[in-house]
């Protein structure tokens, strides 16, 4: 339930609230029907004005559940054939597949915008409290199959594209996959949007639409290369055109301003104004959401960026400075371009902060919009929180807490305690890594000069933060208290407030009054000149006397022009100026936020012990886990129809699809024979089509006997591709050392795939592809190896690579450090899929082995509460390498490539072991779909719902 925190009191002088005006432009949800042509069967579509404020009931027509009657596969037909006619993106002559998917896609969205429509009109009518998930990334796969698939048309369309002489599945693979995310974060919120919708809870998502994605993996000889991603071009006619995407619509009448650098003054009125600056438009895209099996769709609002037309310098083109012309709407549009920009450089710093803002700043206004425009004559502000959840995912959308301050406040007339409760009470962070460089800190003086009135806003509360830090552990104990403020203040090496910064001043020592210091001194200087030799003569002795006299006599004057001097101030308070000044935006989420969340039971346990301990010292009620989950509906029952119609022969019925606590009932039949065969052959079945995958996208020949071991996921140092391509290196070694018939005996086949894409300007990550590659190079063209081991580094990972790969593989690698995973999604969607997984207890890993049973796991490694202790050992020098991790040194070494082991070598000679007795395999594998009912995002989102947004499920009539 989305209720405050024990309250971080931030008193300021209450201004008086004004009348709140209107939430600007309104959601007209529906598109534009092509009148059908004459003798053409058309699909009814019916616009629904959804943004209008509709007061009491609706009539039966207002309340038709879909746009479509009973419908048969020749109605679907007529309406492709007549968006395939119709469409202005291809030539009339050649119905080709990609024109056919383009017009099956358009077919669908009429047969989802009923839905559509309807879902949001209900939701605005009955004013229910709406969540709305704000992510950098949504990675969301293709929609065709998807959307079929939720709307149980799948048999349908595939009929009816036969009928036209063409092939859903082929068909399908004309979809690009958008290229609107990189890897699990987005992952998760593409599962997350597919559970709230299936589940019928009112929520929205809200990201950006990249031009170009993150980058298209290119592989050559050298390694990893980028270019830009092309996802939309294949339907692309015009800047912002509808018939673009043929999944979204452009709102060109949804836009809002969005504001950047200029400065703050102060109105008469006593509001804070942030005028000038440079201003730009973010301009909403809708993508609909479906549920499975239900009437439910909702929305994700994707914003692109520009400027008016009146913003084109004509005077500039005129005169032949056509760069300076277009400077302002290149300056807009590139904002959208590219899924994180490299940050190198201070140009890209600002890009990405410049992107995180309009997020926030679009999304937010939105979102008021939708609240002033439900509430209606009775709106009330204080109402907003159980009206509105907001989720941060990560601190990518960390400026929606200043920036919902600066709107209540600055815009709406809120006083700042007002604020502070509405925002404390309606927004909640999600925590994704506990890496240190991974939580986001931004320079103090490049948000300065961008976002000048937020960092108001974040000083005020940095400055209450740390009187709530007072307040709780006293001033007695500075030490402690400097170690709390330090670890726990928003802004980092940031001068103190002086109201804060005299808590630490330093007395200085007291000084001995002049005349006892010169009485010392004569004392002293006495004792001296009796001991001289005899020798000196009596004018030496007068000068050192008059000596030591103009020492006090200095002093003296010294001390009189100090006695009034203010007591030293500890170092502490002041920033230092060789460190940069910062702003710990993870910190800032933990604050403004009522609800912070880890996302596995060991990483929410290192979140509390760890990395927000001070916080949860202070707030304990405000940390909880919410476990990761996939959705079912890709990840098993779309992508592996082979086994999901074995799962529901043998369950009896299809109910898992949305309760996965069925799957569990396989477990009894795991030992019989025939399961076991059909299980072997999906798996089968599934391993050719990736035979056919690294054909086309690699030119390698790969044998479908061989086990498939795969590892896929983002490449980094803590996922650890280093360690398990050094695994492979050393059983390349063992078998080149061994006979033909010694490598059979001791070794089965592998076929070991990689695949994922490394940083742009992450040098190590893309020297590990590189090395992958060199190694698959020299394996792949052994002739005395031949099929006992492939390497392979399938390119470009994505989405519908995931869902080809991921059916067929039987062993999968999640094998991160312990304690450096937040949870991963990846290793559910295996498991889910009857793969069998390698790995450390981190992250989900721990809770799947649970699931699973640890029969069904292979474990490797150290534990979490072990890492740091042997990190200290390598540390002080006692670190003893293992002598085959030097042997396989020592081989990569020797340029035969070009360019936690010891448990981790163990563990693979047992997954020899177990493969080689295909039963036991195979029951394993059952086991594990039978055990991954948990790791359903069904389960996680009404963990969400309950717990956090405070939201219920809304059936549509």
């Amino acid at each position: 339930m989305a209720t405050a925190s024990a309250p971080l009191q931030l008193a300021t002088a209450s201004r008086p609230r004004t009348g709140c005006g209107g939430g600007g432009p309104g959601l007209h949800v529906g598109a534009g029907a092509t009148p059908p042509r004459r003798g053409h069967r058309r699909l009814a579509v019916r616009r629904v004005a959804s943004d209008r404020g509709v007061q009491g009931s609706a009539s039966p027509e207002e309340e038709i559940a879909s746009v479509l009657d009973p419908i048969d596969s020749s109605a679907i037909a007529s309406n492709i054939k007549h968006h395939a006619e119709f469409t202005p993106l291809f030539s009339p002559e050649h119905f080709s597949p990609l024109k056919a998917y383009h017009a099956t896609a358009k077919s669908v969205l009429d047969t989802l915008i009923m839905n559509w429509n309807a879902t949001y009109d209900y939701y605005n009518r009955t004013n229910v409290k709406q969540a709305y998930y704000l992510s950098m990334e949504f990675l969301q796969g293709r929609a065709l199959t998807n959307a079929v698939g939720n709307l149980e048309l799948t048999g349908q369309y595939a009929e009816a594209l036969n009928q036209l002489g063409q092939n859903l599945e082929n068909v399908a693979t004309q979809e690009p996959d958008a290229a609107l995310g990189n890897g699990g974060l987005g992952r998760l919120a593409s599962c997350f949007l597919d559970s709230l919708a299936t589940l019928n809870y009112p929520a929205w998502g809200y990201g950006l639409r990249y031009k170009y994605g993150l980058f298209k993996q290119i592989i050559t000889k050298d390694g990893q290369e980028e270019v830009a991603e092309n996802w939309l071009e294949p339907f692309m006619t015009a800047h912002l055109s509808s018939d673009g995407n043929p999944w979204e619509i452009v709102r060109n009448d949804i836009s809002y301003p969005v504001k950047f650098y200029g400065k703050v003054v102060e109105g008469t009125d006593g509001r804070k104004h942030w005028i000038g600056g440079e201003n730009i438009n973010a301009v909403a895209h809708d993508i609909p959401i479906p549920g499975y099996k239900t009437k439910t769709t909702n929305n994700l609002r994707l914003w692109s960026t520009t400027v008016p037309a009146k913003d084109f310098n004509l005077d500039a083109f005129n005169a032949g400075d056509h760069t300076r012309a277009y400077e302002a709407h290149l300056n807009a549009e590139k904002i959208c371009h590219v899924l994180y920009p490299g940050d190198e450089s201070p140009e890209g710093k600002l890009l990405r902060l410049k992107q995180q803002y309009t997020l926030c700043s679009a999304s937010l206004q939105d979102i008021i919009a939708h609240f002033e425009n439900r509430a209606g004559n009775s709106l009330n502000w204080d109402d907003f929180p159980s009206k509105v959840a907001v989720q941060m995912n990560d601190t990518h959308p960390t400026l929606c807490i200043p920036e919902l301050m600066r709107i209540l406040m600055d815009v709406k007339g809120l006083s700042w305690n007002e604020a502070w409760s509405i925002t404390e009470r309606t927004v909640a962070y999600t925590n994704h890594t506990v890496l240190p460089e991974a939580l986001e800190k931004w320079s103090l003086d490049i948000m300065q000069k961008l976002l000048p009135r937020h960092v108001e806003i974040m000083e005020t509360i940095d400055g209450e933060l740390m009187n709530t830090i007072i307040s709780k552990y006293g001033t007695a104990d500075t030490s402690l208290l400097k170690k709390k403020i330090k670890e726990m203040r928003i802004l980092d090496n940031v001068d103190l407030p002086a109201s804060i910064a005299k808590l630490f001043v330093k007395p200085k020592e007291k000084k001995e009054s002049p005349s006892k210091l010169k009485e010392k001194f004569l004392v002293k200087s006495l004792e001296t000149i009796v001991e001289v030799e005899e020798t000196e003569s009596e004018a030496e002795k007068n000068i050192e006397r008059e000596t030591v006299e103009g020492v006090i006599e200095s002093e003296e004057i010294v001390e009189a022009g100090n006695e009034d001097s203010e007591d030293e101030l500890d170092p502490f308070v002041k920033s230092d100026p060789k460190l940069p000044r910062v702003v710990r935006m993870a910190n800032l989420c933990v604050v403004g936020g009522h609800s912070v969340n880890g996302v596995a039971e060991i990483h929410s346990a290192i979140v509390k012990e760890d990395v927000f301990n001070g916080f949860y010292e202070m707030w304990p009620t405000k940390f909880q886990n919410k476990t990761n989950g996939v959705t079912p509906r890709r990840w098993i029952r779309f992508c592996n129809p082979e086994s999901s119609s074995i799962i529901s022969k043998w369950i009896g019925s299809d109910d898992w699809i949305l309760n996965t606590d069925k799957l569990a009932e396989l477990k009894k039949f795991a030992d019989n024979e025939d399961l076991q065969s059909e299980w072997r052959a999906a798996k089968k079945a599934n391993k050719m089509k990736v035979v056919s995958l690294i054909r086309d996208k690699t030119g390698y020949i790969v044998s479908p006997d061989a086990m498939f071991d795969v590892q896929v996921k983002r490449i980094h140092e803590y996922k650890r591709q280093l360690l398990n391509i050094l695994g492979i290196v050393y059983r390349y070694k063992k078998m080149k050392e061994m006979s033909a018939k010694e490598r059979v005996k001791s070794f089965v086949p592998r076929v070991c795939i990689f695949g994922g894409k490394a940083f742009a300007t992450y040098i190590q990550a893309k020297r590990i592809v590189k090395f992958i590659t060199d190694v698959a190079a020299t394996v792949n063209h052994d002739p005395e190896i031949g099929d006992l081991l492939k390497v392979v580094f399938v390119p470009d990972y994505n989405v519908s690579i995931a869902e080809t790969l991921i059916p067929a593989s039987e062993l999968s690698q999640h094998i991160s450090t312990a304690g450096m995973e937040a949870s991963g999604t990846s290793n559910m969607k295996f498991a889910m899929n009857g793969c069998i997984l390698i790995g450390t207890l981190d992250g989900a890993n721990v809770e799947i082995r649970e699931e699973v049973g640890a029969e069904n796991f292979f474990l490797f490694g150290a534990e979490a509460h072990e890492v740091a202790g042997l990190r200290k050992e390598r540390a002080q020098g006692k670190f003893v390498p293992d002598p085959r991790f030097e042997e396989v040194k020592k081989y990569v070494c020797s340029g035969v490539f070009r360019s936690y082991f010891p448990s981790y070598i163990e563990c693979q000679k047992k997954v020899d072991e177990a493969y080689r007795n295909q039963k036991l395999w195979t029951r394993m594998s059952i086991l594990n779909t039978a055990g991954s009912s948990k790791f359903s995002s069904d389960r996680t989102i009404h963990e969400y719902a309950k717990d956090i947004w405070d939201i219920s499920p809304v059936i549509l009539p």
